[in-house]
């Protein structure tokens, strides 16, 4: 027991950076929200948040989670485990409800990257922290490194999804503005047709 005080303070700076960074990325999530609702050129809708972008806020507050749950002053690692593994498990459900949403939305029709991306490596991620939960409770140090790769992974992937919405949003406003019809170019000559009408008017 004495030893393992030692050993999560050795993940003190690792957990110090992402829980910052997953607080920093939660901002960012609702930037990308209100560009998508300012735009006006995506019709969003209910499910389509939820299953597109609500996950996203809840990846980076589940690494803040994590990065909190390591870094307090517990007297054994068997709290820590079940806190995890509980987390993991919260997690797993969550990401299988994401799946109905995505399957069930049609306002965009997902590819099998954002199958990937919005489905299968979350669940992987909080399948990860459950595993590390229930061996931690055996007093296994080692699993330390599972985690920290469980939240690197959740925080890329709120990282990726949120790229990828902005760049959506840009690439359907640049379609749109390429479809958009030229106005027909104003030269020499109509001006002088417009100015000679102009003069003969009574």
């Amino acid at each position: 027991m004495a030893e393992t005080p030692s050993v999560l303070q050795a993940w003190e700076s690792f957990y110090v950076i992402v829980g910052s960074t997953a607080g920093a990325l939660t901002g960012l999530q609702f930037v990308v929200l209100t560009l998508v609702a300012e735009s006006g050129k995506v019709r969003t809708r209910g499910e389509s948040i939820s299953a597109f972008g609500t996950p996203n806020v809840v990846h980076f507050c589940a690494a803040l989670l994590v990065a909190s749950i390591l870094s307090a002053p517990w007297g054994g690692l068997a709290p820590v485990g079940i806190a995890l593994a509980g987390l993991g498990a919260l997690g797993v459900i969550y990401s299988i409800v994401v799946l109905r949403r995505a399957m069930r939305q049609r306002t965009y029709r997902p590819v099998l990257e954002d199958w990937i991306w919005h489905a299968a490596l979350p669940m992987l991620a909080y399948a990860a922290l459950v595993h590390a939960g229930v061996t931690l409770r055996g007093g296994s140090a080692d699993t330390l490194y599972v985690v920290a790769a469980a939240v690197l992974l959740l925080v890329f992937i709120g990282i990726h999804n949120a790229w990828d919405t902005v760049m959506y949003v840009i690439m359907l406003e640049v379609e749109e503005g390429e479809a958009e019809p030229e106005p027909p170019a104003v030269t020499s000559r109509s001006r002088g047709r417009r100015r000679r009408r102009r003069a003969a008017a009574p």
